[in-house]
């Protein structure tokens, strides 16, 4: 079984996959695998784009989406008269004949990776190229035109050590997803640490994360700018402790648990003589 394996770290957001995506299938029919997809409205491979963190310390995050081709898929259960099938190699494919009016194909997706073609009264999805790969491409369209190798096409069985490692899209969990992301993103806490007695940043001071249970999170030194940066937490809320030869301690509240925290500067005070 095939999986496509997404590299996050190595996505820049280029958008080639979604481009040649719609390359390959609109205005092109490759019946019975698929009819055209039209060249708005339907995007089977997509590209998300998220901003996170805000001003001065924003990160955007890319996620090339597609059709998990799960093991339990919701489209194959809400399909009759075989409208969907599995094929042998993995890919599930919608017949785009016998699946006409049969809205509910698209409605099943928790991913909202199936589409419904007004024009063509028929739901529409990936196909993961199947009719490339019998026609004897090695890969699909949107892996062939990553320039940065964030896409591979890999052998379930010989990547199983790497694919151990990743991650499905949260929306198909428990479904048996063969779309796995290594190095999703995880929260982080930033911020920059200064002195505004005598305009200056506060250099070497330390900065520890901790849990609700009290348990240490993450370690930092501020650096040459004051800042600090931590990614990798949970969902969460953390305590922020700041400490500085000659200055008062600090405790921030950093609350993860719906989006990233970047704080406004942190002042320190020195002690009252």
């Amino acid at each position: 079984m095939k999986t496509i394996l997404v590299d996050l770290d190595r996505c820049n957001g280029c958008f080639n996959c979604q481009l040649a995506c719609k390359d390959e299938h609109c205005g092109n029919d490759w019946r019975p695998i698929a009819a055209p997809q039209p060249t708005t409205g339907q995007f089977w491979c997509r590209v998300d784009q998220r901003e996170r963190g805000r001003v001065p310390v924003v990160k955007v995050a890319y996620t090339p989406t597609f059709c998990g081709m799960c093991d339990d898929a919701p489209c194959l259960a809400a399909a009759t008269d075989g409208a969907v099938y599995r094929r042998d190699d993995g890919l599930i494919v919608i017949d785009p004949e016998k699946a006409r009016g049969q809205r509910a194909i698209a409605e099943a997706c928790p991913l909202g990776m199936v589409y419904w073609n007004e024009e063509l009264e028929a739901p529409q999805k990936c196909t993961g190229c199947a009719h490339l790969l019998d026609d004897g491409w090695a890969e699909p369209r949107c892996v062939d035109a990553c320039a940065t190798g964030a896409l591979r096409y890999v052998d379930a069985d010989e990547a199983a050590d790497e694919l151990a490692g990743a991650e499905g899209a949260d929306e198909l969990a428990g479904l048996g997803t063969h779309v796995l992301y290594l190095h999703k993103p995880r929260r982080f806490v930033a911020g920059t640490v200064a002195d505004r007695t005598v305009n200056e940043v506060v250099i070497g001071a330390a900065v520890t994360v901790r849990d609700e249970a009290g348990a240490v999170a993450a370690e930092l030194v501020t650096d040459e700018f004051g800042d600090f940066y931590h990614e990798g937490l949970d969902e969460a809320r953390y305590r922020v402790s700041i400490e500085a030869a000659g200055y008062e301690p600090v405790e921030l509240v950093a609350d993860c648990t719906e989006r990233d925290v970047v704080f406004d500067d942190v002042l320190l005070k020195r002690p009252r003589a």
